[in-house]
């Protein structure tokens, strides 16, 4: 039980520490193909792996993480439109990424490689749909912010799906390819003996 819960510690603080690179040091977390467009994020990758290793809860932790720290830096160091806009709200920031981590670690019944494909998607498209779902919600009507995006039709979920999509399959495609090659050696390393 001790080496358990010390094993589980240094998971974690591995974790953690991947998070933190990739949230500070440019283009390690946030890959800009096109400037001024949003960023392809390898977070939900991270995440996945955390929440397939320790579960569900430990994964749903970890978002928070992310989604808090997204916050803050959306004040402090905005690097596109998308996160100035959406993710100064921590409705926006924070339930997308905790719920990216819960769902990755519920989806992996079995310890097989489609089931860790299936963790990277379900962290990757559970980020992407909610950001979107959510602030379609939260700035629906705000004709304001639609004008400045260059949107006078007023349909932010068609202007957010047309810009974010793209990049939400490309993190999809990416963390479903590279989740299972991380994660059948990984378990095999960490297995608890």
């Amino acid at each position: 039980m001790k080496n358990k819960k010390a094993r589980n510690l240094a998971i974690s603080a591995i974790f953690l520490a991947l998070l933190l690179l990739e949230l500070f040091i440019p283009n390690i977390g946030n890959i800009y193909l096109f400037p001024g467009l949003p960023a392809v994020t390898t977070i939900p990758l991270i995440i996945a792996i955390y929440s397939v290793l320790l579960g569900p809860k430990a994964g749903m932790g970890l978002g928070i993480i992310w989604g808090v720290i997204s916050m803050l830096l959306a004040y402090i160091r905005p690097t596109s439109l998308v996160s100035l806009l959406l993710f100064q709200n921590p409705i926006i920031a924070i339930i997308p990424r905790a719920l990216s981590g819960y769902l990755a670690g519920l989806v992996t019944l079995k310890k097989t490689k489609l089931y860790y494909s299936l963790a990277g998607l379900t962290s990757s498209l559970t980020n992407t749909i909610l950001v979107i779902c959510l602030a379609s919600i939260i700035f629906n009507g705000n004709h304001e912010l639609l004008a400045h995006l260059g949107n006078t039709n007023g349909n932010l979920l068609i202007l957010l799906t047309s810009a974010l999509a793209f990049n939400g399959i490309l993190e999809a495609i990416f963390s479903a390819i590279l989740a299972p090659i991380i994660l059948k050696p990984l378990i095999k390393i960490t297995q608890y003996k």
